[in-house]
């Protein structure tokens, strides 16, 4: 499992360029908007969910859209979703709760969590996400984002909420 460090030199590896703040840690959108400052951009909220199948998704929205979890497993095809335990997530993805973040996914070696992206994330602006921690923000450009996902073998699927 990767920690910050390991994830910024993958970035700059792979020719990504990030800006990253530090603060205080962060465990809530609320929390995240009081602690942030003024970063321009999209900001977002990251929902590890699973079904009875043992099926994962980690969904990637604005951070103010109200998603409701029985419209959302019918649109993935999933049925009942519930939240993942905080072991799974740090067995999935090497992450605690508070710390879900779509730069996971480079956890996620085998490939068993279906990544689902907010299709407003498309307007222009950069993307902030943490970095495999709750106490520091990083702005990616998306498609910079999109050619990450693409280096761990995760294949976005957009979704309109």
């Amino acid at each position: 499992m990767l920690t910050p460090q390991g994830l910024f030199d993958r970035l700059a590896a792979l020719g990504i360029a990030h800006e990253t703040v530090e603060h205080a840690p962060v465990f809530t959108v609320e929390e995240a908007k009081e602690h942030r400052g003024a970063l321009p951009g999209h900001h977002i909220k990251n929902l590890f969910l699973r079904n009875k199948k043992e099926e994962m998704w980690l969904v990637v929205a604005i951070e103010d859209r109200a998603i409701d979890l029985k419209r959302l497993g019918e649109a993935l095809g999933g049925g009942r979703l519930s939240f993942g335990s905080p072991e799974r997530l740090l067995r999935t993805l090497g992450v605690a709760p508070g710390s879900v973040t779509p730069l996971a996914v480079v956890n996620d070696t085998e490939r068993k969590v279906t990544l689902v992206l907010d299709r407003g994330l498309q307007a222009e602006g950069p993307i902030n996400a943490h970095p495999l921690t709750n106490t520091m923000t990083s702005a990616l450009s998306l498609a910079d984002l999109l050619r990450f996902f693409e280096s761990t073998g995760h294949v976005p699927r957009w979704l309109d909420f």
